[in-house]
């Protein structure tokens, strides 16, 4: 029905907006942050999976983790390393892609100070939400993103009619 369909409308308008939203404000307390430590904003999530795997991480792994295509983790990786915050563990300057790259202490230094302000912004994007509504948004939310990709995938299978 009409009605229907205007509700689903408004729907995609809400959702769509909100996210966007959201993402600009991540985004912009991100640079905040990376600015305020004398870093690039881009370097947040590599710093942060790479804390979390003490064994360091390959490009590959970093790609999947943060969401990154190869070029641009290889970018960042290059200026991590360049900047002393990694190193290649086992490095083989022929496979770098493949290598592990680890924090060095500085790297750890740094990781351990965004950690510290991550927390700090989930506590404060956290307010007023109890843990309940919290696992409710984040089961649906997930399942938002299933579901989103699940049709991402079959809308890639489909090929242009002739």
């Amino acid at each position: 029905t009409d009605h229907s369909r205007a509700i689903m409308r408004k729907r995609f308008e809400n959702f769509a907006t909100t996210i966007s939203e959201i993402y600009k404000s991540i985004q912009k307390i991100k640079k905040y942050h990376m600015q305020s430590l004398g870093l690039k904003g881009t370097y947040v999530m590599c710093l942060y999976h790479l804390h979390q795997a003490s064994g360091g991480l390959t490009a590959s792994d970093l790609c999947r983790l943060c969401k990154e295509n190869k070029a641009g983790i290889s970018r960042i990786l290059s200026n991590m390393a360049r900047d002393g915050f990694i190193f290649y563990a086992g490095e083989s300057h022929s496979k770098k892609y493949r290598a592990r790259a680890v924090l060095t202490d500085t790297g750890k230094e740094y990781a351990v100070k965004i950690n510290e302000r991550i927390t700090d912004v989930v506590a404060k994007g956290s307010e007023g939400i109890t843990e309940q509504e919290r696992e409710i948004f984040y089961r649906v939310l997930f399942r938002i993103e299933e579901n989103l990709n699940q049709l991402c995938t079959e809308l890639s299978e489909r090929t242009e009619p002739q």
